[in-house]
């Protein structure tokens, strides 16, 4: 979108202000992510359900509202860029098709405050390790740290861990430091069985919701 602002550049018609167009940029949150097939996509909203009735509902998967995802990249991002990235992105797609992926079980993590993560863990193998580099390389000049609470996917107070997460995925969480996971929720989860291996449908730029869920398709590439 532009506005009229007062500038020196063009007079505007019948005024006796001098105006200049200037583009409004809004940055956003994203998370560049691998969405599972269905039945993966299932399981782990079935998953997150047990843990939600236990443990509360601070990540409440959903098909469309909450997408349980694959994370390759994290950060902020002009908005007027989303059509260069998706370019890049489809380039990515073409250039290293990831075939068959395989899940390793349900493990616990934690976040900064020391509450208990079920992730679903995705064998890191050298075709998804290799694509994830593609992807953090590639998007280096459209993704920033320089978070605020105002580019989180608007759905109340924002968590402290978000902010953390974003700034600190590339140091963190990338290249050597990548572990491949869908989260299930917070808690632990009991016994609990996913498919041997799967399928990514989509790759995906998602508006980063809080506890970095992905709870807005900005744009997706289809397998």
């Amino acid at each position: 979108m532009s506005v009229q602002t007062p500038g020196i550049f063009a007079d505007r018609p019948g005024s006796g202000d001098n105006f200049r167009e200037v583009k409004v940029m809004t940055k956003k949150a994203v998370d560049v992510v691998l969405l599972p097939d269905e039945a993966v996509t299932q399981r782990a909203i079935e998953a997150n359900a047990q843990l939600v009735e236990k443990f509360g509902d601070q990540i409440v998967l959903h098909k469309q509202k909450c997408l349980p995802h694959i994370s390759l990249a994290m950060g902020c991002i002009d908005e007027a860029d989303i059509g260069r990235i998706e370019t890049v992105l489809r380039q990515i797609a073409a250039d290293f098709p990831l075939g068959k992926l395989h899940t390793a079980g349900v493990a616990i993590s934690g976040n900064a405050k020391g509450q208990a993560v079920s992730v679903l863990v995705v064998a890191k193998d050298r075709k998804l390790q290799t694509f994830h580099e593609q992807v953090m390389n590639r998007l280096t000049d459209y993704l920033d740290n320089e978070v605020t609470d105002e580019m989180i996917y608007p759905s109340g107070p924002i968590a402290e861990s978000t902010l953390m997460w974003i700034e600190n995925y590339r140091a963190k969480s990338a290249f050597e430091k990548f572990l491949p996971h869908i989260t299930l929720g917070y808690g632990r989860l009991g016994d609990f069985s996913f498919p041997a291996e799967f399928t990514a449908d989509k790759l995906a730029i998602c508006h980063l919701g809080n506890h970095c869920t992905c709870r807005q398709i900005l744009t997706a590439i289809e397998f």
